[in-house]
């Protein structure tokens, strides 16, 4: 029996669309949670309401766009890379919470023993990575004896980095568990979102090729390059802002402007990709069209 090509067309766009969806939970369930509170009492991290009845949808969302950054195939393999790192990264910020419990719940939350929570889960987690990183090996060894000619070092390089963040991570937690317990949700997290500003700068990179290369007139602005210098430009001024007068929310706005512009780069990338899949790579000789082939197309 033949399975038509379309079947895999459909579920790599609904794998994609549920990043956004994952999203859009999250945000729901916060403003949710806000609404019965008093409307000037806000936590101040989105991770602070890991400690509120958003525990559930804030744990799940995460772990879910993680699988989803991982599973997915990106346009290059630097971006497939760090698409992996981050999705590696993001259960470790949902599963180890951030210590301040914050003062805004419409309800106490019973907690638990906190460590042992982050020890149960993340060994969990390390259990199945563990084996998941070796079947990786497997495949990347496989296809370098069966398809040579598209084999890349890359696929070592992305391998390794991957080993690196799980090894260490794995190695703090079996060395130093309070250390863990106390800091691994602000290192996971500022790593995580340093990939994903990373992964949109290298898509204006290659959308502004891909442009010279067809040399479309009157082609539409770089949507890559707004989004890409509004992820650095808007946090960094509320973090100047935050230092110069004092701000008890800055990171809260900073998560939330950063999850929002991944969401429109998100949703922008699907649709530019929505028949092409991969955009296929483009070398800078390649980005901007030769003369002569511009002028035989005239």
């Amino acid at each position: 029996m033949t399975v038509p090509g379309g079947y895999s067309i459909k579920t790599y766009r609904y794998l994609r669309m549920a990043m956004p969806a994952m999203i859009l939970l999250l945000a729901a369930a916060l403003v949710i949670e806000w609404a019965k509170t008093d409307p000037h009492c806000l936590q101040t991290s989105i991770s602070a309401y890991y400690y509120t009845p958003v525990r559930a949808i804030f744990v799940g969302s995460l772990i879910t766009i993680g699988v989803c950054m991982v599973v997915l195939k990106g346009n290059t393999e630097p971006e497939d890379i760090l698409l992996n790192v981050a999705g590696i990264l993001a259960p470790g910020v949902a599963l180890v919470p951030t210590p301040g419990q914050g003062t805004c719940h419409s309800v106490p939350v019973a907690l638990g023993d906190a460590a042992a929570n982050v020890a149960n889960n993340m060994l969990a987690l390390f259990v199945v990575g563990v084996p998941c990183l070796l079947v990786t090996a497997v495949f990347i060894a496989r296809d370098r004896v069966r398809q040579p000619a598209g084999w890349t070092p890359m696929y070592v390089l992305g391998l390794a980095v991957a080993v690196v963040i799980f090894g260490g991570g794995l190695a703090w937690f079996l060395v130093d568990r309070s250390g863990f317990i106390g800091n691994a949700h602000y290192a996971a997290a500022i790593v995580m979102f340093a990939c994903i500003v990373a992964v949109v700068v290298l898509n204006a990179v290659q959308f502004r090729r891909k442009q010279r290369k067809h040399a479309v007139p009157h082609s539409p602005a770089n949507r890559y390059s707004v989004i890409a210098v509004a992820m650095v430009v808007v946090p960094l001024l509320m973090f100047g802002w935050k230092k110069v007068f004092g701000w008890d929310h800055a990171v809260l706005w900073i998560e939330g402007t950063l999850i929002l512009l991944f969401a429109a780069f998100w949703i922008s990338q699907t649709q530019e990709l929505w028949n092409e899949g991969i955009r296929q790579e483009l070398p800078r000789s390649q980005a901007t069209p030769s003369p002569l082939r511009s002028s035989a197309a005239e």
